[in-house]
């Protein structure tokens, strides 16, 4: 990117891909904030050098100073398959998130999963409405669907980048990561160009692991204009059928997006 952002915020900073995402963070030479429920128990977890901000995603009053500041926020936090946990943790996360920017533009890189668009699946549909939310922001952004963790071989290591959401199997047959691959994917997307607009499912093959993951991200296809859904997806879900919950954050995060002229 011509104006590399140097102030990241990671939500999520204490979890299994948290931690490798401040890591990475670190290594490429950010400043790094993390979001932390617990000051102590992030202390004693995460390496010197990162500004812990003690807030809760699900509390938006908490978030202010999380945000303040910073150029770019990597979003990592998730929970468990359970429809009422992914709508009260994962969609509430980023759009208390949103919500607290009030417009300010920031580059986003957001984790969800595999399988997102898979039609039925309660859980995995506010893991969709939380894409929705960020691609509605005007904010600059990569979404990332990461398949299974940890099920690759340790020679399985060229990054694959793929789009359509078309693997539905709910298996590691939808492919398989490791959890520092998926902590880089999401810290080089801040910086590469080409991950500006897209939304990709991660995957590894066998191989080894690319040094520069330009020409990956370049291959994409950047998700269209005004579009809600990333630019392969099979959705149908009108926003006029969406829940009332939903209506309002994206109601809200669209008027922010207008004050800001973006």
């Amino acid at each position: 990117m011509n104006n590399r952002p140097s102030t990241v915020l990671i939500a999520g900073a204490t979890g299994s891909i948290g931690r490798h995402a401040v890591t990475e963070a670190l290594r490429q030479g950010y400043t790094v904030r993390a979001l932390v429920r617990d000051q102590a128990r992030a202390a004693r977890i995460l390496p010197d050098g990162v500004e812990l901000v003690v807030g809760d995603l699900t509390r938006p009053e908490t978030l202010g100073p999380a945000v303040e500041d910073v150029d770019s926020i990597v979003l990592t936090h998730g929970s468990t398959t359970s429809e009422r946990d992914v709508r009260d943790n994962d969609y509430t996360g980023v759009a208390n998130i949103l919500r607290a920017l009030n417009g300010r533009r920031v580059r986003i890189a957001l984790m969800t999963a595999v399988g997102t668009t898979r039609p039925g699946v309660a859980y995995a549909i506010w893991k969709l409405r939380g894409e929705r939310l960020v691609r509605a922001s005007g904010n600059p952004y990569t979404i990332v669907r990461p398949g299974w963790f940890d099920y690759n071989q340790p020679d399985q290591r060229t990054i694959v980048m793929l789009q359509g959401d078309k693997r539905q199997a709910g298996s590691p047959a939808d492919g398989v990561i490791a959890r520092d691959q998926i902590a880089r994917v999401l810290i080089d997307s801040l910086r590469i160009e080409a991950a500006n607009h897209k939304t990709l499912e991660l995957v590894a093959d066998q191989g080894r692991e690319q040094e520069d993951l330009t020409p990956v991200f370049d291959a994409l296809t950047a998700d269209r204009d005004g579009s809600l859904d990333g630019v392969q997806d099979t959705v149908n879900l009108p926003v006029a059928n969406e829940p009332e919950r939903f209506r309002e954050d994206f109601d809200a995060v669209s008027a922010s997006r207008s004050r800001s002229g973006a």
